[in-house]
């Protein structure tokens, strides 16, 4: 880690010693915050305080309880993510239409967390059809290479959870006004694999106008809005390759964020995995390749400020041929309307 002024690196050691506080205080996997109210819209936050008797984490896997539900995980710069899904055990209204099934478990893969750092990983979810007074157990699993730690321990009704060795991270539901955020897509992610919109009619410019540079034609540019504190966010296009010449897309820069990954999402026997794209995407002579919810996308990491509906977002697109080009991502509702 890199400080470059005294004030920059008081404040990191600052927040690193907190972080430590924390890890100290805290020696199991637990919520950031341990409370929630009924049917509202949440960033499910676990707090991950050390590795496995000083191994590195490499995995961490989340079970979702019945009552969690429309649950997206928020992407890690250098882990892969795979969202497991099931049948629920009962259907759950989502804007009108009855879901029965969704992310039952959410994997974080082939990172590496030092026992040295503390870390987070967030779930956006709704908790619905839950009664005040209920805790919903999330048994964690934390792999180090070869060593497992499981998170999974529930004390029987009215036993204490304190005495428990491994237990797993509870949320307390508590009745109250829905104080969530009824955003359906979490850092312009779409888990279903559906595109939602029509993508010729999003880009900044007029939906007729396209950005060039060489044989390599931009249009449909947009970005979808954040929850407030979400440091990851999402951006969509479409690309044509109108030359006899194959070209890729190597890399994708933006003022607005630390950094900006091309990441891609397939879903094969129930689940889904999202993985970056340290190549590039390939654009072949002729061809059209789109960036959309749900399928390839850019991925923001470590986002200044969130983006909300209607601001816009500059990227830079580095072509491995063509060259260099920039575009204005207009950013849409969370829901891509």
């Amino acid at each position: 880690m890199k400080i470059s002024t005294t004030f920059g690196k008081t404040c990191t050691l600052a927040a690193l010693f907190s972080a430590t506080a924390i890890a100290g205080a805290e020696a199991h996997v637990t919520f950031l915050d341990r409370e929630t109210t009924q049917e509202s819209t949440i960033l499910a936050t676990l707090q991950l305080p050390h590795g496995c008797d000083g191994k590195a984490t490499t995995e961490v896997r989340v079970k979702l309880p019945e009552g969690f539900v429309f649950a997206k995980p928020q992407p890690k710069a250098g882990w892969e993510l795979e969202v497991i899904k099931g049948d629920y055990q009962k259907s759950y209204d989502n804007h009108g239409d009855k879901v029965k099934t969704g992310a039952i478990e959410i994997r974080w893969k082939n990172g590496n967390l030092s026992d040295d750092f503390y870390d987070t990983f967030v779930i956006q979810g709704k908790v619905s059809g839950v009664e005040a007074g209920t805790s919903l157990a999330f048994p964690v699993t934390q792999i180090c290479g070869d060593t497992v730690q499981a998170w999974d321990q529930v004390a029987a009704d009215g036993g204490d959870a304190h005495g428990l060795k491994s237990p797993a991270p509870l949320l307390k539901v508590v009745a109250g006004e829905d104080h969530g955020h009824e955003h359906d897509d979490m850092a312009g992610m779409d888990m279903s694999g559906k595109t939602e919109m029509d993508m010729s009619g999003t880009a900044a410019a007029p939906a007729s106008d396209t950005v060039k540079v060489g044989d390599i034609e931009i249009s449909g540019g947009f970005a979808k809005a954040m929850l407030p504190g979400q440091p990851v966010g999402g951006g969509f296009f479409t690309v044509k390759n109108n030359g006899q010449t194959d070209d890729r897309l190597v890399s994708v820069t933006s003022a607005a964020a630390g950094e900006v990954q091309i990441h891609e999402m397939a879903t094969k026997d129930n689940v889904m995995r999202m993985r970056q794209l340290k190549d590039g995407v390939a654009i072949a002579a002729g061809e059209t390749v789109k960036l959309e919810p749900g399928n390839l996308h850019l991925m923001f990491q470590k986002v200044k400020t969130p983006f909300k509906q209607g601001d816009t977002v500059p990227v830079t697109l580095t072509f491995e041929k063509a060259g260099k080009v920039d575009v204005v991502l207009q950013v849409r509702s969370a829901q891509g309307k």
